[in-house]
């Protein structure tokens, strides 16, 4: 990782981030959903580090409490799509025939419509909540990572390793689970990194578009959206939760750019 520079920065930044997603919210004197109408609208100072919006409400505790949310559905949507896309795709390229026709046909069904569409539909049914937005993002997420793993379990299932371990005796899952999923990690798992910054813009897009996380929890993309209102007049409102926004993605797409060229 010290000859990785990208991937260090990145890492560093992530974890600079999860720290202060962490502890500023349990730290902070002021309450994220707390209104205090004495103090709407206050430029930035040593008690507000990034002032107040329009209801009073501290930005500082609300930007990291949008990260700590963002993260969570970034990851905690990498985390389903990977399990199930690795476990389909590995699936469908091992065994072939109807079960590989019959993976990608889905796949090639559920990635006709845009992504976006699910995502919209899903929380206008279940609210607008991180679990419905991690639920809309994973219902097409899953099929990138299924045709990569798809790819790999075909190239692999004719090595050397793999007939031995047939010869051996060892079962199909035992086969994919031990042989086949070890082997094809590093694609796998590089996928899986670009995916979360992409899940990541995809919940502000939608936040700060007026269809994602609702009122008053604490989004980056509801943050600027709310703040995009006032810009004239307190531009910070909208600058701040943009830049974190902004640098997170970034520390995400370093991380996933290391692993990449570590991959090659």
């Amino acid at each position: 990782m010290r000859r990785k520079k990208m991937l260090w920065t990145g890492c560093l930044l992530l974890v600079f981030f999860i720290i202060l997603a962490a502890l500023v919210p349990i730290l902070s004197p002021y309450p994220y959903s707390e209104q205090n109408a004495s103090i709407c609208n206050r430029y930035p100072s040593f008690s507000h580090w990034f002032g107040t919006d329009r209801f009073g409400r501290d930005l500082f505790t609300r930007t990291w409490c949008g990260v700590r949310l963002s993260l969570c559905i970034g990851l905690g949507s990498a985390m389903i799509c990977g399990t199930f896309g690795v476990a389909l795709g590995a699936v469908a390229g091992y065994f072939g025939g109807m079960a590989d026709c019959l993976v990608m046909r889905a796949a090639d069904v559920v990635d006709a419509i845009p992504s976006l569409l699910y995502v919209v539909l899903l929380t206008l049914v279940l609210g607008t909540n991180a679990w419905s937005m991690i639920l809309g993002i994973c219902v097409s997420g899953w099929v990138e990572t299924a045709r990569i793993s798809r790819g790999e379990a075909m190239r692999l299932k004719s090595s050397e390793f793999v007939q031995a371990a047939r010869l051996s005796g060892a079962s199909s899952w035992h086969v994919i689970w031990h042989h086949l999923l070890p082997n094809a990690a590093g694609p796998l798992i590089v996928s899986l990194a670009f995916f979360v910054p992409r899940a990541i813009f995809t919940e502000a897009f939608l936040s700060f578009a007026g269809v994602g996380i609702a009122a008053p929890a604490a989004s980056l993309g509801a943050l600027v959206a709310e703040g995009q209102r006032q810009v004239r007049l307190y531009p910070g409102q909208m600058l701040y939760p943009a830049i974190v926004l902004c640098l997170l993605v970034m520390a995400l797409h370093f991380i996933a750019a290391g692993l990449e060229e570590g991959t090659c």
